[in-house]
């Protein structure tokens, strides 16, 4: 297999510290299921974690923290089908844990998804063995998985065992936090042997969802077919093994094809029967592989993006980083009814669950796969009886999404933290951020906006736009000592303040963010409304039981609601300036990495919430997320005018005291300097493309799956910061920013239902759109419109 070094992520030597990072980045899977890179036999522990997820199959264990019962629902890691082992005469089997290590590389293949493990170990006898191990979980079929492990002897003569497996006994144990609480999520395991096959199934404790995992296996011996697997199980797991006499030199290969399905399927009957179904039928492995690496090439062709010239590796930095978002999301979920889980399928972290990460991924993917992004949204629109649920039980109308959603969109965050630093566990009032439901509201409105989906917009999305804008339109409160109106007891973005010091009530009030999205939001609900036909219009009218009397005070309140605003920034919230200043230069020097400086501090006895620190971009995120234009405008309309000089103020003061702690933040940061100090914005998009491939020093979380909002966010700030892309009012705008650094970008986007390749330089920009049928789509450039019909090309050229 050849390696081209712009798709391909190589890590050469075995590191047990780094191996489970690596296992996180050497993920394969297909929005449907996907599997850890971990070293195929390994069993969990401090260098290994072997995962396999299902998108959607979660589970609830109930806990009890200091006499409190605590609920979590996780993500349920699956039977292991990965096991592919080898040993000597009746040895134990060969691990680069347990022999030594005399070559070792691993490396995931992005362009086609596969990962290759190579390795040459030795063992206490002096018997060494070179091998290539190589897997895939298939973009083609989305419940086929392959693998193959090609052995060649080197110096000795004697019996090789060969040892294939699927392994029930599994735990979530993949967070070390995470394991003083439940970890069994699997019951009424069976395993069974069908011709061979091995097969494991389970069901799930509390959830009830029935998954099987089943293997076919196949060995040969210098070219010729081996048989005579010998097979065997127990109450967990189903094993096969096979002995063959080598000498030096002989090659033995064994290729395995796995199945898994879910109770969750569509068009079955049972997973046990769809498992042992789709092995009877499975390809041999080649043919899998083929037509896997077909599927992948044809996303590629949506996902195409290329750059003329790399600065610091930036085209295999974001052509991993969009892998890895396909392998979490892909056309595989258009039937799943899932979100966008916030690690991925790659790991365990946040225990699978979804959060707001959609609004970094939908702008990737809207302008490629749009119908993914409707099914995605849909996920949002099936859990607004929850959320309206939510809203009730605080005693509110419209609905509340929740901070963390799993299964059934109840609110799934912690109640309780345990800070690692200190071991202690401390109330988590992280659930206060009521700006996730502006997020989907503002994903479902731009999705509108780029596609035209009006059927969308009238069956789902407009229901949730103003469910969301009633909700908080009552969660406004009218202060009359400012004659405006208040949102209290939230909590922002930045997450490290979820209180006031010496206050016993959970939130901050008047957090800038929250306000001016839900401004944003008023607004947008009654076009949303003004855009339905009419006949549909009064039917959701009626439904929602929605007066013209709510109608007016959304438009009042985008007059009223207060923004606050110190020293001529705007603040993060209401008495954000009252705070203390920690003193940067002494913990940087006392701690290093600070970028958890709420458990640094409260390790050390303080509250993270006393001081002027932010975990990440709060305030920043307007300029992520509103066009300037579109924020002066609702700024202008409540009555504080802003400029160019208070924007670059704002910038720097918050630059000034941001620990960067979520991988999010470099994504918001560079978005906020494009405009204003191009080399900044850049330093922040290397940051943010390979926050983390490029943790070398193994001080973030990877390990415990990737962060999917990062890797998507960075490809954005290629598409659309640099670029100026925006799509609002029935227009395609650029308005570049480009850095020469970057070379010439090339990228394929589609818009209205046509397919457009865009080129962008420091210089001019030219869309070409693809000949079909369709209207003309309206692009424009440097303040320049152009009426471009299918089969048109035009370029931009940049103004002095």
């Amino acid at each position: 297999m050849s390696v081209v070094p712009e798709w391909t992520l190589a890590f050469s030597g075995y590191d047990p510290a780094d191996e489970c990072r690596r296992e996180a980045l050497c993920t394969t899977g297909n929005g449907y299921v996907a599997t850890r890179g971990a070293w195929a036999g390994a069993v969990a522990g401090d260098h290994h974690y072997p995962g396999t997820y299902l998108a959607g199959y979660y589970n609830r264990l109930t806990d009890t923290v200091d006499d409190l019962d605590v609920e979590n629902e996780s993500l349920v890691n699956l039977p292991d089908w990965l096991p592919l082992t080898f040993a000597v005469d009746d040895g134990e089997w060969w691990t680069p844990d347990s022999c030594e290590v005399l070559e070792y590389a691993l490396e995931v293949d992005a362009r086609r998804g596969v990962v290759t493990r190579r390795f040459h170990l030795r063992d206490t006898a002096g018997r060494e063995l070179r091998a290539v191990e190589r897997r895939f979980v298939s973009m083609a079929d989305p419940h086929l998985a392959g693998q193959t492990l090609t052995i060649t002897v080197v110096n000795w003569s004697g019996r090789l065992r060969i040892g294939s497996a699927v392994r029930g006994n599994v735990t979530n144990s993949g967070v070390e936090r995470y394991r003083k609480l439940s970890t069994h999520h699997l019951t009424d395991l069976r395993s069974s042997i069908a011709d061979g096959d091995l097969l494991v199934t389970a069901t799930m404790s509390q959830s009830r969802h029935r998954v099987s995992v089943g293997t076919r296996s196949v060995a040969s011996h210098n070219g010729s077919p081996l048989e005579h697997w010998t097979t065997s199980i127990d109450t967990t797991s189903a094993y096969a093994e096979l002995t063959v006499d080598v000498t030096a030199g002989d090659v033995v290969g064994v290729e395995k094809v796995a199945a898994i399905h879910g109770s969750r399927d569509v068009g079955i009957s049972e997973p046990q029967l769809a498992t042992q179904l789709a092995l009877d039928n499975a390809p041999c492995f080649c043919d899998l592989l083929e037509a896997h690496v077909l599927a992948w090439s044809q996303l590629w062709r949506r996902f195409e993006v290329d750059l003329e010239e790399t600065y610091d590796g930036t085209l295999p930095a974001l052509r991993l980083n969009i892998f890895h978002l396909l392998q979490s999301v892909s056309p595989h979920s258009v039937d799943a009814d899932t979100g966008v889980p916030a690690r991925g399928l790659h790991g365990e972290a946040y225990r699978g669950h979804v959060f707001w990460d959609e609004l970094f991924v939908f702008p990737v993917l809207t302008l490629r796969i749009p119908e993914l992004t409707r099914a995605l949204l849909r996920y949002r629109h099936r859990r607004l009886p929850a959320a309206r649920l939510a809203a009730w039980q605080i005693g509110l109308p419209g609905a509340m999404y929740p901070w963390q959603s799993g299964s059934d969109g109840r609110e799934e965050s912690q109640r309780l933290h345990l800070n690692p630093l200190s071991g202690h566990w401390t109330e988590d009032a992280s659930f206060r951020q009521r700006h996730v439901g502006l997020a989907v509201a503002y994903t479902m409105w731009q999705y509108v906006e780029t596609t035209g989906d009006l059927d969308f917009l009238s069956d789902h999305g407009a229901e949730v736009i103003v469910e969301v804008a009633r909700f908080f339109a009552h969660l406004s409160e009218y202060d009359a000592t400012r004659d405006r109106y208040v949102i209290k007891g939230v909590v922002g973005p930045d997450e490290f303040h979820t209180s006031y010091p010496g206050r016993p009530n959970p939130g901050i009030d008047n957090n800038a963010y929250t306000n001016m999205m839900a401004v944003w939001l008023f607004g947008i609900a009654a076009r949303a409304l003004d855009r339905l036909p009419a006949w549909r219009r009064i039917e959701l009218v009626e439904s929602l039981g929605l007066r013209q009397e709510e109608l007016n005070h959304w438009d009042e309140l985008t007059r009223r609601l207060y923004v606050p605003f110190h020293d001529g920034v705007i603040s993060q919230f209401e008495g954000y300036e009252q705070l203390a200043e920690l003193d940067w230069p002494r913990y940087r020097a006392t701690y290093g990495d600070i970028r958890r400086l709420d458990r640094i501090l409260e390790a050390e006895g303080h509250d993270v919430s006393a001081y002027q620190v932010s975990k990440q971009a709060d305030v920043l995120m307007l300029l992520y997320l509103l066009p300037r234009r579109d924020l002066y405008g609702l700024m202008e309309r409540l009555g504080y005018p802003l400029s160019a000089d208070v924007v670059r103020k704002t910038v720097e003061y918050y630059l000034a005291r941001t620990c960067h702690g979520s991988s999010l933040s470099a994504i918001v940061h560079a978005w906020g300097l494009a405009t204003l100090d191009a080399d900044r914005a850049l330093a922040f998009l290397e940051q943010a493309l390979h926050s983390d491939a490029g943790d070398a020093q193994h001080t973030g979380t990877t390990a415990e799956g990737i962060h999917l909002a990062a890797m998507a966010g960075s490809a954005d700030l290629i598409q659309r910061c640099f670029t100026g892309l925006t799509m609002t009012n029935d227009v395609l705008r650029f308005r570049p920013r480009w850095p020469a650094k970057l070379g010439t970008l090339r990228m394929v986007l589609r818009y209205r239902g046509h397919r457009l390749v865009a080129e962008v330089s420091s210089t001019a920009v030219t869309v070409t759109v693809d000949p079909g049928p369709g209207p003309a789509i309206k692009v424009r450039c440097y303040g320049d419109s152009r009426s471009l019909r299918p089969g048109d090309t035009h370029t931009w050229v940049a103004r002095d």
